[in-house]
């Protein structure tokens, strides 16, 4: 679940392009996006079950790269 930090951008100079820019970068990181995608329709508890298991495995799957690269080096 994302976390519940509100998102502040600094418009300066009426720059109001950089600033919906750089808002929609901190969104993107912060999965904004992501979970609005998700909370749109209700999801079974199944469903997030499988969702949150492919979610650790693929993280895993990319920790074990990261350290498998890094022995090689």
């Amino acid at each position: 679940m994302a976390s519940l930090t509100r998102a502040k951008v600094e418009v300066a100079d009426n720059q109001i392009e950089a600033a919906l820019k750089t808002l929609k970068k901190v969104m993107l990181k912060g999965g904004l996006f992501q979970e609005m995608k998700r909370r749109t329709y209700y999801e079974k508890p199944s469903v997030k079950r499988k969702r949150k298991q492919a979610q650790a495995r693929k993280k895993r799957r990319r920790a074990l790269k990261r350290s498998r690269g890094e022995d090689e080096d």
